[in-house]
């Protein structure tokens, strides 16, 4: 059956077309038929309405012989060349300086005479970049040039690489033994680098960079103070300010800095703090007041606090020998006031340890119970959430001092807290717990629920031949026994520890000297 090719587009036509279908090119009719039983071809003539018939001969099949050699070779039996027959097409596309006419010529038979284009590589989405960008930032992430901070949280791993500044002074054996046992149990950061150091899943934003509260307060970042996996903390200074007064506490957006301000919006408001204290007859309650907060950068949610003071973690570990017991009870009378509040306002802390304490050094016996991003709203309009395990993640938390309930994966109650401050008051005093030789979740969950029921051994394990402490024996044993839903009695609690203070010649009212004699 005779048929011709378009002129602009190369596409097949029949010879009886007056248009192209493909590129709605109109044309006169072929001039004349082509030979019976074999195909023509329309060559561009002198002027774009006239048509030549071409004879060619038809085209053998894909992988013959035949195609090769009208590849590399006219044929003898071709009267025409396949390179004449029609002319180079170019691709069809949008080009600069190239007619609309030329851009609807086809490339179908310029693949005949030329190998197939080498495809480029296709980018692997995911985070904005592809593959090999993404393979440059997890070498970024895991070799040496990860966020560092002046910090006491920051300590060089044995054989890794130092952390910058200068070179800690040699440690005594007992010193030393505290430490590492200490630095052993920190296993809140899960994400680290290669050489042991604690790095942050945030971006940390630069020095000097200014924020806006939601009350449009603009604050400037100072130096980055602290940084975990979950948050970073930085000097934070008010506008035309030279004085640090405040930190800033920073996270992701949908992070767990979000649950912390919803609990300060809710359960944290200065009006219920101060009646609270009034009522209660206390001369302090160590809850941080949020004075601002907000979003920056559509990735950052930040906290504004009051400059607290140390962390009970910097000062143990910049300490030689352990804190007293008196020391000990004292903390454990201003963190059980703090609780006592938290708990009647429907919430529990969660993550009870020395990371989330801190010590005032303006007032040295103002302790500040903070770190609120894994506080729970057990008891909401009254109700007491049920007992289910596996319905929050398993081992949130400090894994050395959560509750049995954590571990488990149920909501934490306020057994939950007393429990881990319990744990953190054996581990103060002695410097070590049960489970110091293992990092395992489920041997840690294994061995603190076996000493729920056998409180005189887990005493017995921690102070080994040393006198054990009466008033944290009582309080140990006597929350060891709370039910799930048990509403405790915090008067009792609170009396035992403070008659155990009392009868060591301490008081509330008196300064944390021996905490706090090395900031002076």
């Amino acid at each position: 059956m005779p048929f011709q090719f378009c002129p602009q587009c190369g596409t097949k036509l029949q010879a009886d077309f007056r248009f192209c279908p493909s590129c709605g090119e109109k044309f006169p009719a072929p001039a004349g038929a082509g030979p019976s039983g074999d195909d023509t071809i329309c060559g561009s003539g002198e002027s774009s309405g006239s048509f030549s018939p071409v004879s060619v001969s038809p085209r053998p099949p894909l992988g013959s012989p035949c195609r090769a050699a009208i590849r590399g070779k006219r044929s003898a039996e071709d009267p025409v060349p396949l390179q004449d027959a029609s002319p180079v097409l170019p691709k069809r596309g949008k080009a600069r300086g190239k007619t609309p006419a030329a851009l609807k010529q086809k490339d179908g038979m310029e693949g005949l005479n030329s190998p197939p284009a080498k495809k480029a590589p296709t980018p692997v989405k995911g985070r904005g970049r592809s593959v090999c960008g993404r393979q440059v930032e997890e070498k970024e992430l895991s070799e040496d040039n990860l966020p560092t901070s002046p910090s006491p949280f920051f300590k060089a791993s044995p054989g890794g690489d130092p952390s910058p500044g200068p070179k800690p002074a040699q440690k005594s054996p007992q010193k030393e033994s505290w430490v590492v046992r200490h630095n052993h149990f920190r296993r809140g950061s899960k994400l680290k680098s290669r050489s042991g150091k604690r790095v942050s899943a945030v971006t940390p934003p630069q020095e000097g960079e200014e924020l806006t509260d939601t009350a449009c307060r603009k604050w400037r970042l100072g130096k980055l103070l602290s940084q975990t996996e979950k948050d970073l903390v930085y000097e934070a200074f008010a506008s035309n300010s030279k004085e640090s007064k405040h930190i800033l506490k920073l996270g992701a957006k949908d992070g767990r800095i979000f649950n912390e301000q919803n609990f300060l919006q809710r359960a944290a408001k200065a009006s219920s703090v101060d009646k609270w204290i009034k009522s209660n007859r206390l001369d302090f309650l160590g809850l941080p007041p949020c004075v601002g907060f907000g979003l920056h950068a559509l990735q950052y949610r930040f906290l504004i606090f009051p400059s607290m003071g140390q962390t009970l973690l910097s000062i143990l570990e910049s300490k030689a020998t352990l804190p007293s017991e008196r020391t000990v009870l004292q903390l454990a009378c201003r963190i059980l006031d703090v609780l006592t509040f938290i708990h009647s306002n429907e919430y529990v802390h969660g993550d009870i340890n020395a990371e989330n304490i801190y010590i005032s050094m303006e007032g040295p016996s103002q302790v500040f119970l903070a770190g609120y991003s894994h506080a729970f709203r057990y008891c909401p309009g009254g109700q007491q959430v049920e007992y289910r395990e596996a319905s929050r993640t398993p081992h949130e938390g400090a894994l050395e001092y959560i509750s049995v309930d954590s571990h488990k994966g149920a909501g934490p109650s306020r057994r939950s807290d007393l429990q881990s401050l319990g744990y953190c008051l054996l581990h103060w005093l002695t410097g070590t717990l049960p489970w110091d030789s293992t990092s395992d979740p489920q041997t840690i969950s294994a061995q603190k629920q076996r000493f729920l029921e056998d409180v005189p051994t887990l005493l017995s394990s921690c102070f080994g031949e040393k006198r054990v402490s009466s008033a944290v024996q009582q309080y140990v044993t006597q929350v060891m026994a709370l039910g799930y839903t048990d509403t405790p009695d915090y008067p009792a609690l609170k009396a035992g520890l403070n008659d155990g203070l009392l009868a060591l010649g301490g008081a509330l009212e008196q300064p944390l000297s021996s905490m706090t004699a090395s900031y002076h």
